[in-house]
């Protein structure tokens, strides 16, 4: 009888995975379930509850233009929407911190596909309401292939209504396994972005958006590169 693998073995295995992101996240979930049955049914109960609210009336939906931001990324250079869209369309996406294993596959899948993003003459980034040190984290694990933007106190999520509490139980059971989000946020509020990709064009306007208030769900990179090559060819 084999030994089964430790986890963080096990979720190294379906990182390495090619094809679809969305199998390497529905395999991160039933590897949850399997190692610990506690986070699997916080999550259930967290998406129950926020399902009827998310999106929210100010979130921007396609055709209407994206508000600016002005957020300091992982070397703390100031980072400005505008200046962004010189360069072409814009990935936006929002995530919950570098300690967000759903995150980390979606971000990777980004840095993946950066330079089929960059042939549509796109840039990607992402935004997470981290402190610095912790954001460079994130671009380490992505390469550094695009910047990654300290939102803190969820201020610009929260001018979109992408936002959610963890809740009391959900944060305890992050405690017990030593993630800090006070210490990651520099707050106490355990509040975390809805997860949500935007492919914005140069005037500003969302061309398309994937908003789901299942975090384990995510924007797929070969719908994003459709989008580009639409504007392309627009």
């Amino acid at each position: 009888m084999t030994n089964r693998p430790s986890y963080s073995d096990a979720y190294a295995e379906i990182c390495r995975r090619e094809g679809p992101l969305r199998e390497r996240l529905q395999s991160l979930t039933e590897l949850v379930k399997t190692y610990d049955n506690r986070f699997s049914d916080a999550y259930e109960d967290l998406v129950r509850q926020v399902s009827t609210t998310v999106p929210g009336p100010r979130t921007p939906d396609v055709g209407e233009l994206l508000p600016h931001f002005l957020l300091p990324d992982q070397n703390t250079r100031l980072v400005d929407l505008d200046r962004l869209l010189e360069r072409g369309p814009l990935v936006l996406s929002f995530n919950r911190g570098h300690w967000c294993e759903y995150c980390e596959m979606e971000l990777r899948a980004f840095a993946r596909a950066h330079t089929e993003f960059a042939a549509f003459g796109a840039s990607a980034v992402s935004i997470m309401p981290e402190k610095i040190e912790f954001t460079k984290q994130m671009s380490l694990l992505c390469d550094h292939a695009f910047p990654i933007l300290s939102d803190m106190d969820n201020a610009y999520a929260l001018a979109l209504d992408l936002v959610m509490w963890l809740g009391d139980d959900l944060s305890r059971l992050y405690r017990s396994v030593g993630i800090d989000i006070e210490q990651f946020q520099g707050n106490g509020m355990w509040f975390v972005p809805v997860p949500a990709t935007f492919v914005v064009e140069q005037n500003g306007r969302i061309a398309w958006r994937h908003v789901d208030p299942d975090f384990r769900r995510r924007a797929e990179t070969d719908e994003i590169l459709a989008v580009l090559q639409s504007l392309a060819g627009s």
